[in-house]
């Protein structure tokens, strides 16, 4: 499985609109085979879309995003899980390790009732 995170320095980007930087992973057994950064331009989302689409990403890992882009990652097929706040490589590998991000790892006032 291929996911994908929005991110700045070290952490997940608390607000996808203004990200610029994307962490592939690549997950197999409850393990990170690799990592890699790409670069992305998030006020172009079907692009974005495409994107992670031809690269077999099958999950987005974000912070806060609009309502658009959220809509046009998930009409092309791509599960997203937003409102994820903290270190990047925790979260991915927690996710791996099939332990539960949310709410572990949910945005401040974010909880249970996320919207």
């Amino acid at each position: 499985m291929k996911i994908a995170l929005t991110v700045w320095e070290n952490r997940i980007s608390p607000v996808f609109d203004v990200a610029n930087t994307l962490l592939l992973a690549e997950i197999a057994n409850g393990e990170v085979l690799n990592r890699q950064f790409a670069s992305f331009n998030p006020v172009i989302s079907s692009r974005l879309a495409e994107m992670l689409k031809q690269m077999g990403i099958s999950i987005l890992i974000c912070g806060a995003i609009s309502e658009v882009p959220a809509n046009i990652i998930a009409v092309n097929g791509i599960e997203l899980i937003p409102f994820i706040s903290g270190n990047a490589d925790r979260v991915i590998d927690s996710f791996a390790k099939g332990k539960p991000i949310v709410p572990v790892f949910s945005m401040p006032g974010c909880g249970k009732h996320r919207g």
